[in-house]
């Protein structure tokens, strides 16, 4: 299984300190915060990864090469400047993924989740993980009922940023700059879309503020 780290955002709210470091090199307890996903892949026995490139990007590609040294490939997707959002990034990676599902992470994320326990459904576009509400996302995002996701009110969750994906819910899109929500919402409406609830460690490194108390607080090594 081939998967894809999100890691071409300019990480705005972490400013100053994504002026000269891009996002996914800021240190976590001691290592590069995409360092930890690219373990997590490689013990789950992914071998090939995509990662997705636009602010500073060729600081990610020095530091991590060609992946040797994680057991893996790593190639990369180069953006234009101003990067291409989520789901855009993904269409232009599509032809270094292939036909097969593959595992997609939110390069700005921290968390022990085991990746090597996803699974999709065989009607299901997408099966994404879903995570309490965190403070700075009371809403939440999506309801899990049984294992579909929905979008209705009540007791909503919060999408952590992992996924299993189809590349066939990317059909009909045009190379380009758009967001994967419109994508998710297209698939819950056709009843494709699933996920699961994990109430392990994860936290959303979206600012400085974050970054430090992750930095500052016990958690996994």
């Amino acid at each position: 299984m081939k998967a894809m780290i999100l890691a071409a955002g300019r990480g705005e709210r972490l400013r100053p300190l994504t002026d000269h470091t891009p996002k996914p090199l800021l240190p976590v307890r001691g290592k590069p915060l995409i360092v930890w996903h690219l373990e997590a892949l490689a013990r789950a026995g992914v071998r090939d990864v995509v990662i997705n490139l636009a602010w500073l990007g060729e600081q990610i590609r020095c530091a991590l090469g060609s992946g040797e040294r994680f057991g893996m490939t790593v190639r990369y997707s180069a953006e234009p400047a101003g990067a291409l959002e989520t789901g855009g990034g993904i269409v232009q990676a599509l032809p270094l993924l292939g036909s097969e599902p593959f595992i997609l992470v939110n390069g700005d994320i921290h968390t022990d989740f085991d990746v090597a326990t996803l699974r999709i459904a065989p009607h299901a576009l997408a099966h994404l993980v879903m995570v309490p509400n965190p403070p700075q996302h009371p809403r939440g995002d999506f309801a899990l009922v049984d294992h579909d996701l929905r979008e209705q009110d009540g007791t909503r969750l919060t999408y952590c940023g992992i996924g299993l994906y189809r590349p066939q819910l990317f059909d009909g899109c045009t190379p380009g700059r758009f967001p994967l929500l419109p994508l998710q919402r297209r698939a819950i409406a056709a009843g494709r879309l699933q996920g699961e609830l994990y109430r392990g460690h994860w936290t959303d490194v979206g600012t400085v503020e974050r970054l430090a108390a992750l930095n500052g607080a016990a958690g996994p090594a």
